[in-house]
């Protein structure tokens, strides 16, 4: 058994407690160590899981900082970074002034929209290095730039040659990636020769600090993440273009247990359900959905084949149950208010009632429009992931 997941489950109060039970269910039926069997989480893209994978992490504990000291002579933080939670406090607190986005719509993928929005452009300083426009450029800082950047389709030609880079998939298989496209426009940087750039411009010189040779020959690069994980990453530049990938690794696949019993953990449930709040007279779960010809927050038409919705994403989705209960008719149009408790209004008006086979108390509307109705405060506990996939919410007509 192959246990499949993605936000569904994480994005919950309790998000990593409904990981923790899944996976208990794996070790109580024996399922993790054996071959075809597993868990396995879905991510949203490559660098979900590659960026991880080498050490780009909030918290420190995750990051080799011994390895990066004597690589590149200097002191690398040792306090805890900041999570999207974090920033988004600190935006709307105003200790946070200034951000360089690598790639991305933020605005759109974040809880508390309309807010964000407005302290967003409050900033000093808004970089955002992107590939394509999106909603987030229309609200720039007081200095802002805008930093086209060739993506990963497109040829990247750099002094050494045509340059590769990497991917990681949900089953830690690593594999190469040449862009073959006619870049946009012959002045696009990559992402690389951009933080290089940008680096240069701002940080003393360190002969340990190759910015220009790195940005020339990116093995250059690979070279340094095998350096820092030799168990992972041996012979990466030799490995990388090999049928379907090299495989990183997982100590769990071979039952070797990172804990401090050195044995694998059954999670403890603290309680029975992955949400913050008790059911309530006119209250309804809310779940975030996407439609098929939705990446992320790039919507690319208004055809949803899973459910049947063609031309709209207005709409709010209901079992026949609720809406016999609450008095609704199909195609009744309705505002969901947010139920959170802050004192704080979080409105999404002009939603047209749609029956849909969902659980009787469960409500579905499409992400990332829905993101209004989430607050900032409603998150998972330990990972701090936004919990888009239980907001309470009351319908008004």
């Amino acid at each position: 058994m192959i246990a499949v997941y993605g936000m569904g489950l994480t994005q919950h109060v309790q998000g990593s407690l409904n990981i923790g039970m899944l996976v208990n269910l794996l070790l109580l039926r024996g399922n993790i160590g054996r071959a075809g069997a597993g868990c396995c989480p879905v991510r949203g893209h490559s660098n979900v899981q590659g960026q991880r994978t080498v050490g780009i992490a909030e918290k420190t504990e995750l990051v080799p900082l011994d390895k990066l000291r004597q690589l590149f002579d200097f002191d690398p933080p040792t306090q805890d970074g900041t999570t999207i939670v974090d920033a988004v406090k600190g935006l709307m607190n105003g200790r946070i002034k200034a951000t360089i986005s690598l790639g991305g719509n933020l605005l759109r993928a974040v809880p508390d929209q309309k807010e964000m929005e407005r302290v967003w452009a409050g900033q000093d300083l808004t970089v955002l290095i992107s590939t394509k426009l999106n909603r987030s450029h229309l609200f720039p800082g007081k200095h802002a730039y805008i930093l086209p950047c060739l993506s990963r389709l497109e040829e990247d030609v750099q002094a050494s040659g045509v340059q590769a880079v990497t991917s990681e998939d949900s089953f830690s298989h690593i594999s190469g990636s040449i862009g073959k496209r006619r870049p946009a426009s012959p002045h696009l940087k990559s992402e690389l020769a951009i933080i290089s750039g940008i680096a240069m411009a701002t940080l003393d010189p360190n002969p340990k600090l190759r910015w220009q040779e790195w940005t020339a020959d990116y093995r250059l690069v690979r070279d340094l993440i095998e350096y820092t994980y030799p168990d992972d990453f041996k012979d990466y530049n030799a490995r990388m273009f090999e049928p379907g990938g090299f495989y990183r690794g997982n100590d769990a696949r071979c039952r070797i247990w990172n804990t401090p019993e050195k044995k694998a953990v059954f999670t403890t449930p603290s309680q029975l359900n992955a949400l913050s709040f008790a059911d309530a007279e006119g209250r309804y779960r809310l779940v975030t959905l996407r439609s098929n010809d939705q990446f992320n927050t790039t919507i690319y038409g208004y055809s949803d084949r899973f459910r049947g919705i063609e031309g709209t994403r207005d709409v709010v989705l209901m079992s026949e149950t609720d809406m016999r209960a609450a008095g609704l008719e199909e195609g009744q149009v309705v505002t969901l208010v947010s139920d959170f408790g802050d004192g704080v209004r979080r409105a999404l008006a002009g939603l047209a009632v749609r029956m849909h086979n969902l659980p009787r108390g469960t409500i579905g509307a499409y992400y990332p429009e829905a993101n209004v109705l989430n607050a900032i405060d409603h998150f998972d506990e330990l990972s701090k992931t936004p919990a888009s996939k239980a907001i309470p919410v009351t319908i008004e007509t």
